[in-house]
């Protein structure tokens, strides 16, 4: 506690020796906390996340051990613990440790099934694609500057649709500048078959590239729609959040779904446009350059399409490749 006019601080329970250590610390023992109130273990995760703290081995023990129980929660209180932890600048250092500590299959199962199905394990501190997005995501955002909740989801849709079916980098680059003009499947093939970078090799989603005709290529951006249609849908559905726990080694049957109907909606609109090939009716793509954070946080249309796209190109092309490129040359 702070006393603003002696400019004092009282600690009676060693909080200042907690945030000199990093550690996160329940105030009463751990596991009566938690069975107190399961949402304290996700507020856990996100302080430790967004601080880059580390849990005392009591606190990290009844973490993993009751991380069933986040399951029982009210689904507005688990959205707002998700949006807490995904939209505000530490949304990789979140999904790192709802992966460690056994939450991510109760939350964000088809997540945990790539985790599985990549052999990523619970400790590893190595990457994969689906944390670069979230990384190259917290580069835009902070604390006081959050994006809506449309924008995560969008971004966990994709990766989803990448994963059951990986693709040419110039498809999916093409479809992120088709979600970014509203739809105007043309204008995306012409500007996507411009670009001449070096794409990230490293990610299992993407193939070897290859040369494309404009009909050819807008026909696969619009498969990928489809499927990135057919992910979201199924994110969203209690049955195929069922089945994607049943992919997951130990873990135990859930069919939690959290998010909500109209985001939900949100989301497909941007991608049927793109699926469709009819550009959104007046939509107007940014120009110049600038984040507007008041728009982005209220799910302004071009705000989430400008960002979404920022964050795939940054994953698709990183700078770091760029550099590389023009030493050699």
């Amino acid at each position: 506690m702070f006393n603003p006019y002696s400019e004092k601080i009282y600690d009676y329970l060693g909080g200042i020796e907690d945030i000199k250590k990093a550690k996160v610390r329940t105030v009463i023992p751990a596991g009566t906390s938690f069975q107190e109130d399961c949402a304290r273990i996700l507020r856990a995760i996100r302080i430790a996340a967004r601080l880059g703290f580390s849990f005392p081995k009591e606190t990290a023990y009844y973490v993993r051990t009751l991380a069933c129980s986040v399951a029982r929660l009210d689904k507005a209180r688990i959205l707002m613990e998700m949006n807490y932890m995904l939209a505000y600048g530490s949304a990789e250092a979140s999904l790192r440790l709802l992966w460690r500590f056994g939450l991510l299959e109760h939350l964000l199962p088809f997540q945990a099934a790539y985790f599985s199905s990549t052999r990523f394990k619970r400790k590893d501190k190595g990457t994969n694609m689906l944390l670069v997005l979230f990384s190259k995501l917290d580069n835009f955002l902070a604390p006081n500057r959050p994006c809506h909740n449309s924008l995560w989801i969008s971004l966990l849709a994709f990766h989803e649709a990448l994963a059951r079916k990986p693709c040419d980098p110039l498809i999916v680059a093409t479809f992120a500048l088709a979600f970014y003009l509203g739809g105007d499947m043309s204008l995306a093939v012409d500007i996507g078959k411009s670009i001449n970078r070096q794409h990230d090799t490293g990610f299992r989603e993407l193939l070897e590239p290859k040369v494309w005709t404009d009909k050819h290529l807008a026909g696969e951006v619009q498969s990928f729609a489809a499927l990135m249609k057919q992910a979201l849908t199924e994110m969203t559905d209690e049955y195929h959040v069922a089945n994607a726990m049943a992919k997951i080694p130990q873990a135990p049957s859930s069919d939690l779904v959290f998010i909500p109907l109209q985001a939900y909606l949100k989301v497909l609109k941007f991608i049927e446009c793109v699926q469709y090939g009819k550009k959104e009716r007046g939509h107007e793509p940014k120009r110049d350059g600038m984040i507007n954070y008041h728009n982005l946080s209220n799910g302004t249309h071009a705000e989430i399409r400008n960002l979404f796209t920022l964050v795939v190109f940054d994953t698709l092309y990183p700078t770091d490749t760029e550099d590389e490129n023009d030493c050699s040359s």
